[in-house]
Parts: structure tokens; sequence; C-alpha cells
């Protein structure tokens, strides 16, 4: 589930080129992605990315589990 995330945060991320705030949250959110160690630690990110950059990404954040960050 975390791969789907990233995937579909870079594609938004190719697709939303012109607009800065996708770009800077979806940044924001796949540095989080990678250092996170719980849940609660994306629930912030997650939001944001659904609102301003990747829908399906921001649904895959809120959706994680702990243990697909342990991978």
């Amino acid at each position: 589930m975390k791969k789907a995330a990233e995937i579909c945060i870079v594609i938004c991320m190719i697709v939303f080129f012109e607009t800065v705030i996708a770009i800077i949250v979806g940044l924001i959110a796949l540095r989080r992605l990678t250092t996170a160690v719980c849940k609660e630690e994306l629930i912030g990110v997650g939001i944001l990315t659904l609102l301003l950059c990747s829908i399906p990404g921001g649904i895959l954040m809120l959706c994680m589990r702990d243990e697909d960050l342990m991978v």
C-alpha cells in the first residue's frame, strides 16, 4: 500500500506540474512516507495530500496500517 501511495502522488505531481502547491505537498508526503514509523505521523500530511495533490494517494496514506510502514 505504501508503494501504491507513492506512485499515485508522483503521477499527480507530474500531471499538475504547473501547480506549485501540488509539487510541494507531494514532496512533503513522499518524504514523510519514507520516514514515518506509525500511522499517526501520516494523518495530517494524508489530509493535505487528499485535498491539494492526489485523491488516491491521500486515501491510501490515510488507510495505511503500521505494518505497511515497516516494509
